[in-house]
């Protein structure tokens, strides 16, 4: 029995973000479960419990793995153990925290904008570290038109001293400790899931439990 597929897309997203890996994994033969949740309404712990109350009434039976965007990626950690997940493949988390939060806190705007995630994400306290496999795929394309704020984050020299970076998330931020499969991609934060190589990984760890070709 194929496993259905948890999208959860990232911060200020919506389940639409990740239409084209849905797509991709139904020409699979799987089935995907996908819902657009309050991201910048309420705290990730929060976020979490209310997915997992909705997972668990929509698939009681059926066997998970998730496919995630930027801090959907921070709500999975949350979910695994909960769910039992049975694999993970982050797209550009800030598993670490973010520098990019940390450079915004103090800004009425960015918190208006991103609500309570803008601190939450600054630094990953408690953050569960799931012992299913994880890949992590991340990006070095750095700031691209689809999120504006990244000429901010260039501007202000956040990204000065951190190497590559998808111009909101930098490739260390995404790293995490006993990852399965790593691999970078050039892409931009905003659209790295839509990137053929990405895609094709994505499919691959979902089906095979690896990134590489070989």
């Amino acid at each position: 029995m194929k496993p259905t597929v948890l999208l959860l897309h990232g911060l200020a997203r919506t389940d639409r973000s990740l239409h084209m890996i849905k797509r991709d994994l139904h020409r699979a033969g799987y089935g995907t479960w996908s819902k657009s949740y309050p991201s910048r309404k309420a705290s990730i712990e929060v976020l979490a419990t209310e997915i997992a109350e909705h997972v668990e009434r929509d698939l009681p039976e059926s066997p998970l793995v998730a496919v995630t965007h930027s801090m959907g990626g921070i709500v999975a950690r949350h979910l695994a153990e909960r769910l039992n997940l049975q694999r993970i493949v982050m797209l550009a988390p800030p598993n670490q925290g973010s520098v990019a939060a940390r450079a915004l806190k103090d800004s009425p705007l960015f918190h208006r904008i991103y609500g309570p995630a803008l601190r939450n994400i600054q630094e990953p306290s408690h953050w569960p570290i799931p012992s299913c496999p994880i890949a992590v795929i991340a990006g070095t394309k750095g700031p691209s038109f689809g999120a504006p704020h990244s000429w901010l984050l260039k501007a202000m020299g956040v990204f000065n001293a951190t190497g590559p970076n998808d111009g909101v998330v930098t490739v260390q931020e995404t790293r995490l400790a006993r990852m399965a499969g790593f691999a970078t991609v050039c892409a931009s934060h905003t659209w790295i899931m839509n990137h053929p190589e990405t895609r094709q990984m994505v499919s691959r760890f979902i089906t095979e439990g690896r990134l590489d070709s070989a």
